[in-house]
């Protein structure tokens, strides 16, 4: 009698607990609960929702397949990039995409690393090719004296003409960086903001210290109002009047001065302008 009734719930163990192989790795990790004393085993919920799905989507596309999840990309974006010399396509930061169209850009405060990392860019594209014209576009604040010294010599240096566009504001060494470019390049937009000062700098420790760091600010201060006098065409005496306080100047007022050659207006799109004899509004 026992034998019999142990054969029993045996085999209804057997019978009662469902295989879980479907052809699929869908189920990896999914187990059913273990039956209980009395030979009933209670299903895995988990396991009879993936079963449902994967049903579903074999009876659509024949073959089970796993859902893809696309995410945003976080950071610099990727943009697609035709070698021209290959002729292959390739994703690229977009950073990296505008460095091989000789797009450079001042968009920060300038140091000594910043300041190295244009100063490489531009010798690169200058000795890759140098017939061609390089496009710096500005908006920034300006930053320390020497690192944007030697942004400034180095565009004088190269082969290349570097044209020169400000959008937003140049404020400071910025604005003496956008009127350096190439005569007949240096372009604003139209709620562009530049401004230009004398430089200054702070020095301290003994008296004979302080004289020469006040001599070397004057000499650096003289060399870049007669650089700016070339560039302008303005007398230096006119332009030390105006820089011994901080000058400030829209885009018409800085292609006066001699700043920038050509205001950038957007062109208009024939689709959208009204027609004539029309009327424009709401009415």
């Amino acid at each position: 009698m026992a034998s019999a009734l142990s054969s029993h719930l045996h085999s209804t163990l057997e019978v009662s607990q469902p295989s879980i192989s479907c052809g699929s790795k869908v189920y990896a990790g999914l187990r059913f609960q273990s039956p209980n004393c009395f030979g009933f085993g209670k299903p895995n919920l988990n396991v009879e929702f993936h079963r449902k799905v994967h049903k579903s989507i074999r009876s659509r596309t024949g073959k089970g397949t796993r859902a893809r999840v696309c995410m945003m990309p976080i950071g610099t974006p990727r943009v697609p990039y035709r070698n021209p010399t290959e002729g292959t396509w390739q994703w690229v930061d977009l950073w990296n995409a505008l460095y091989r169209e000789r797009v450079i850009f001042i968009g920060q405060h300038i140091d000594e690393e910043f300041s190295n990392q244009i100063l490489a860019t531009m010798l690169y594209l200058d000795s890759v090719d140098d017939s061609k014209k390089l496009f710096m576009y500005i908006n920034g604040p300006g930053g320390d004296l020497t690192p944007s010294m030697a942004i400034y010599d180095t565009m004088q240096s190269l082969k290349s003409p570097v044209g020169t566009h400000c959008v937003g504001f140049a404020y400071n060494l910025a604005g003496f960086l956008l009127a350096a470019g190439e005569k007949g390049n240096r372009f604003a937009m139209p709620l562009s903001r530049i401004a230009l000062q004398s430089p200054a700098g702070a020095a301290r420790g003994q008296a004979d210290d302080i004289r020469n760091e006040a001599d070397e600010l004057l000499r650096i201060r003289d060399y870049l109002f007669k650089e700016l006098s070339k560039k302008t065409g303005q007398p230096v005496e006119r332009i030390l009047q105006d820089l011994s306080r901080m000058k400030r100047f829209n885009s018409q007022e800085a292609l006066d001065y001699g700043l920038i050659d050509r205001i950038v207006r957007p062109s208009r799109i024939k689709a959208d302008a009204p027609q004539k004899g029309g009327t424009t509004g709401l009415g």
